[in-house]
Parts: C-alpha cells; structure tokens; sequence
C-alpha cells in the first residue's frame, strides 16, 4: 500500500469511527443494520466508496489481497492492471457477486455492501457495465430506455404505464448525451459495437446511480468512438462517481487529463497511484505491466 493511499485509509476510517461514536453518543444505534434500513447511502464525508483490506480467495490463490481503496464524491478513478491482477473481482465484491473471506466495503458511510444482495446493491445506486454491451436488440433504443427506467414493474402497472412529460424530458436529454439522439426509432441491434456500448451506458445513467462502475468501455471501440466516450464520462464526472476499468491507456490518458488520480492493481493489491506520468515512470509497474 502506498503512503498516500495509507494517509486516506486513515482519514476515511477516522472519519467513519467519529460517526460511529457521535451516533451512540445521541442514543441511536450506530450499527450498519439500522443505516441500512434508511435505504440511503450518506456521502456528507466525501467519500462514495470505501473498501477496507479486502480478501477474496479461490480454491487456494488470493484475487484480492487485503485491498484498500477509497473513490471520492464525484471522482473520476483510472483503474489499471495485468490480466489477473484481482479488477474484475474487485468489482464482483463492489456489486455483491462475490462475497469476500475477510474485509469491509462501504457504500457513502452508511451502507455496508457486505450485508445486501446484487439488486438491493442496484436499487442503492450502485451500475455496473460489462466489457460487451447488453442490449434489447429487437427493441428501438428510445424503448430500451424506457425499459430502464426507474419505475413499479409489476404487471398492472406496466400495463397502463404511461410515460410522463418529466420522463420524456429525461429519456431525450440521456439519448442527447449518449450521441444517439438521431438514432432513437432505430433498432438497438442494428447499432454499431460502440452505439451499443452508448446505449447500455444510457440505460445505466436512466437508474441516476451515484456510483458507476465501467470494465473496459471502449474495448472495440473505433478512434472517434472512444473520443466521444470520454468526453461522455468527463461530462459525467462530478455527477457521479466513476470507476473505470482499462487498458487502454491513451483513453486513461484522455479521462485523466494528467491530473488525475490512476490505480495500479497488482497480484490482487494497489501496487501504485498518483497520476497517470508518475505510475509510467514507476519502475515497478514498468515490471509487472506496462513493460510487458
């Protein structure tokens, strides 16, 4: 673990303590069960996702190594790594797949992701999208929009649901911002890779998750398309928190405009972080990733 991220660890878990503490202190119960009841993830310290020396083992060999890592508010996070250094797990344990042998995960300072389920994770805010885009390819892309919506999908209510002026509005504005305003009437399955890549990222953004989690977005991808990608998730930051999973690293290069903060995975820890020009000059991720 590297000294910047231990001085975080510190903070963020000081933080979380001095809460505990004020909770009991007022006679109410400073338990994650209570919290979770509320239903809502508190993010007045800064901080959207919180994972503490996380440990995911498989039939003896370790994927996650006591991993640390804190995502700010609204923060835009690079997430780099050789094939096997514990990405996909790290977020197989984020969205509740997979469930960890020792360690803590926070979602805000309230929500323990340990103790809830992968829809219940879904319904607090937390998207995830996979390296290969899901779709409804017989459907148009405006009604795989509406589909995501976040509405009763009981059978009465889907029957004599009627989109609202206010849904209208929010579909149009994700169909402007996805580059796919033109192409609304038209088949999902007659998009393009990264059309379709859009589209699912679209029905993502229709949930207003507070924390989205992206593998390998732009992964067949042409040179335009993944210039509009980053300029989507840049429009993004701020909004929402975002976790980016890539190897790509003149895309890494785009989203962190040379300042911000990149993470390098290795063997199941942080090997490395800091900007995108200080991990490239590490001699140790050199080693084990960008040198190979």
């Amino acid at each position: 673990m590297t000294p910047d991220l231990m001085e975080s660890m510190r903070e963020v878990r000081e933080r979380h303590e001095a809460r505990t503490q004020q909770a009991g202190a007022s006679g109410g119960d400073a338990s994650f069960g209570r919290l979770l009841q509320a239903g809502q993830p508190d993010f007045t310290q800064g901080v959207a996702l919180y994972l503490d020396d996380i440990t995911v083992s498989f039939d003896g060999f370790r994927a996650l190594n006591k991993l640390s890592l804190a995502i700010n508010v609204g923060e835009l996070r690079c997430i780099i790594g050789p094939n096997g250094a514990g990405k996909t797990t790290m977020m197989d344990v984020i969205t509740g797949k997979t469930r960890p042998d020792a360690g803590r995960a926070s979602f805000g300072s309230t929500i323990d992701l340990l103790r809830l389920r992968e829809n219940d994770i879904a319904q607090i805010g937390i998207g995830r999208k996979f390296q290969k885009p899901t779709v409804y390819e017989q459907l148009s892309v405006f009604e795989n929009l509406e589909l995501a919506l976040k509405a009763d999908r009981r059978a009465r209510a889907s029957l004599f649901h009627r989109l609202s002026g206010e849904q209208l509005d929010r579909i149009g504005e994700i169909l402007q911002l996805i580059h796919l305003k033109g192409e609304a009437q038209r088949t999902a399955g007659l998009l393009s890779h990264g059309q379709k890549q859009w589209l699912e990222i679209g029905m993502l953004l229709m949930q207003d998750p507070k924390l989205l989690l992206l593998d390998e977005p732009v992964a067949g991808m042409t040179d335009e398309e993944t210039e509009r990608t980053a300029e989507l998730f840049l429009s993004l930051e701020g909004q929402h928190s975002l976790v980016v999973v890539e190897h790509d690293m003149k895309f890494v290069d785009q989203l962190t405009e040379g300042r911000k903060k990149v993470t390098v995975l290795h063997e199941g820890s942080v090997l490395a972080e800091g900007r995108l020009s200080e991990v490239q000059a590490n001699e140790k991720v050199v080693e084990v990733y960008l040198g190979r």
